[in-house]
Parts: C-alpha cells; structure tokens; sequence
C-alpha cells in the first residue's frame, strides 16, 4: 500500500478518532469539577489517577462507535501506538514532580497529554492536530500563571474547551480533502 491508501485506512478503520478526545474531556472535566472541593494535593493525586483512565474509557466509547483503536496491521495506527509509549514516558517528570513540585503537575500533565496530537495531525494530513497542541499548550502555560490559587480547575476548563474544538473539527471536517496525490 501507498502512505496515502494506509492514511486512508487509517480514517477508515479510526472513524474519525473521536474516542480518545471524548474521553480526554470527560475525565479532564471530572478533575477540574473535583478540584473545586479538594485540597490541591489530592486534586493532583486524583489528576494522576485520573488521567490513567482515559484509555480505558476511550475503548469503552471506541466499542459503541466501532472505532478501531487497538486492532489494526496498519503502519500509521502503529505510530500513533508509539506515540502513546511517548507521551507515557513523561511520567518519568510527571512523578518527581508530584513528589516534590505537585503544583506543576497540572502544567506538565495537560502539555504532556497533547503531545501526540502533532503526529496525529501528519497522519491525517489535517492542521487540526497541530492547532489542538498549540492552543491547549499556550492556554494551559497561560492558565497555569494567571490563576495560580485555582490552577487544577482552569486548566481542566481550559483542555476541555480545547477539546471541545479540536472534536467539533474533526467530526465536520472533509475526510477525503487531505489525501495527497489523487
């Protein structure tokens, strides 16, 4: 196959990969509502918890909208994997820093989250990607600095207004626009 028919596949197999984000919101949202009665360490602690359940519940909705998210033999759901293993290796900061700087961890996590976006974006050759992790980093740095008593909650908001968009677009958006070489 041409990298253009596996990008084809790829959206064919993905259904426009919404799993992932709906999910990403919905937990996001969850921890900036609870951050809101919690004291901030146990804000950040059910930060990092909470953030481990955006895989499984993103299957959960992959499963009622036959969306493949873990079976495919193409190369490009295969980077999007590694991207996965990418993003997860930042634990390796987000831990130390919820050991001895918690405060940063909503910084480090809603950066570090969004990461895979940018390879996303090439794949589905669609700006998209690379404008959900530019917004969401510049508004997340933004967030972090200006509401420095209420960091958990805003940058919660904040990622889900970045989602919000960044899933509007990509359920309205022209599949077949992107595909180069016709």
């Amino acid at each position: 196959m041409t990298l253009e028919e596996y990008r084809r596949d790829f959206e064919a197999s993905t259904k426009r990969s919404v799993s992932m984000p709906i999910a990403g919101a919905c937990v996001w949202f969850i921890i900036a509502l609870l951050s809101v009665r919690l004291d901030e360490r146990i804000g950040v602690l059910v930060l990092l918890f909470g953030s481990g359940a955006i895989f499984p519940i993103a299957l959960l909705i992959a499963k009622f909208r036959g969306e493949s998210l873990l079976a495919s033999d193409n190369p490009l759901a295969k980077l999007m994997g590694i991207c996965v293993l990418m993003v997860n290796l930042l634990w390796a900061v987000h831990i130390p820093l919820f050991l001895y700087a918690p405060t940063f961890v909503p910084l480090s996590l809603g950066i570090g989250l969004g990461l895979h976006w940018v390879v996303w974006s090439w794949i589905i050759q669609h700006p998209l990607g690379i404008i959900h992790a530019i917004l969401r980093t510049f508004l997340v740095v933004a967030a972090w600095f200006t509401f420095p008593d209420q960091r958990l909650l805003v940058i919660g908001l904040v990622i889900v207004f970045v989602y919000g968009i960044s899933i509007w677009q990509m359920l309205t958006r022209p599949i077949e626009e992107h595909i180069t070489n016709q």
